[in-house]
């Protein structure tokens, strides 16, 4: 199979999986286990406004969730939204989330990467903190 179909099948699975995790969030829009992958597949499929909205949501449901957290600062990150990302990752640090080592390589915070509040805050995690 060349690349391009192989890509424009996979794109397809994307769309089926994507429209049944939007019926399912239809009928039990405060389930957990049906808007983190729906989150997770907006933002894998470039509908990074979307998967904004979901993370949004996803904080009022798990307030103490360290992932959740990360996930809305990859969310704005993505939209180019520094500020906002910023203080979403450090709410997830806040909260228990440890991973420099993948936050200094997640392509979805490459926009912050640059950023010295970004900078510090994997510091503080790496142990050499202000």
């Amino acid at each position: 199979m060349s690349k391009r179909l192989h890509r424009r099948d996979s794109e397809r699975e994307q769309q089926i999986e994507l429209n049944f995790l939007e019926r399912v969030a239809k009928r039990i829009p405060k389930e957990t286990w049906v808007l983190k992958p729906l989150g997770d597949l907006y933002t894998r499929c470039g509908e990074f406004e979307k998967g904004l909205q979901v993370d949004l949501n996803l904080t009022q449901l798990c307030p103490q969730e360290p992932e959740v957290w990360y996930n809305l600062g990859c969310s704005f990150a993505l939209l180019e939204r520094t500020a906002d990302a910023i203080v979403a990752l450090q709410k997830a640090v806040e909260f228990g989330y440890t991973d420099a080592e993948y936050m200094r390589k997640d392509e979805d915070l490459a926009t912050i990467r640059n950023q010295p509040e970004f900078e510090r805050l994997v510091r503080g995690l790496e142990g050499d903190g202000e």
